[in-house]
């Protein structure tokens, strides 16, 4: 199998595990760290999905808009048409939807490749090949915010992209507040069933209570969801929970803006 290799459920990918896997995450998020600071008196929650499955756009956006939100979509150009384990994903003409009503289309590599076992200068190729799909689909506004594939990256990875991009995510469960790591952003995941659903809203309370940037990722909504996807009933509660938080709903490339200009 090769890590492009990303199209059925016989061959998802899955990153390093093990002591070898933990140790590399651990340099990751000390090393090469790029520091924002962020100092709200409200929170920030930023909804993402990753690749992303139609059903992100057909059940996610739809619910986002009729509060008046957006989202940032993180797309993998090798990945356009594709029906995996997530679902059907989206086609170029969904990314122009998107665009066109409000939401950021942003960069996740166009073989949503793990950068952690890659020269640093392969994972910058990759994304400026995602780049240049995006320019060809008739999106001309370069995408400004990345995440890395699985979550996984080096810390060459995170200082090289930061030379395109203004805000790189990663899936390290948390909050950013206080000094965040613009390279590699905490985020929290919308799967996980019951428990999963718990943690989310969990989140959202602990942003009230001590204003932070919460970032959601999230990838297919379905009624039988796969393991990194949720429920619609579950996208439902997090953005009741959100609505009655008092929170700011932006995309991550506003998110950033906010932030900085309270810095």
């Amino acid at each position: 199998m090769t890590q492009t290799a990303y199209n059925s459920d016989e061959m998802v990918y899955r990153p390093r595990g093990g002591l070898a896997g933990r140790v590399q995450k651990q340099l990751t998020r000390r090393l090469g760290v790029t520091p924002l600071k962020i100092n709200l008196d409200r929170p920030i929650v930023t909804f993402t999905f990753d690749d992303f499955p139609r059903s992100a756009l057909e059940l996610g956006a739809v619910r986002l808009k009729t509060r008046g939100w957006r989202a940032t979509y993180f797309v993998s150009g090798g990945l356009a048409g594709v029906t995996n384990h997530h679902g059907e994903l989206f086609d170029p003409q969904d990314l122009l939807n998107l665009k066109a009503e409000g939401h950021e289309i942003a960069c996740h590599g166009f073989s949503h490749l793990d950068a952690s076992r890659l020269h640093v200068e392969a994972v910058a190729a990759d994304a400026a090949r995602n780049r240049a799909y995006l320019k060809a689909a008739g999106l001309d506004d370069a995408p400004t915010s990345y995440a890395f594939a699985y979550g996984e990256a080096t810390p060459q990875a995170k200082k090289r992209l930061l030379e395109t991009y203004s805000s790189l995510r990663g899936v390290q469960p948390g909050i950013n507040r206080g000094v965040a790591d613009r390279g590699l952003l905490k985020s929290v995941p919308l799967d996980g069933g019951d428990d999963g659903l718990k943690r989310a809203v969990a989140a959202i309370k602990d942003a009230a209570r001590n204003p932070g940037w919460l970032i959601f990722y999230g990838h297919d909504i379905q009624y039988q969801p796969s393991e990194w996807g949720c429920t619609p009933e579950f996208l439902d509660v997090v953005l009741h929970a959100v609505e009655h938080s008092g929170a700011q709903v932006m995309t991550q490339s506003d998110a950033l803006a906010a932030i900085e200009a309270r810095a």
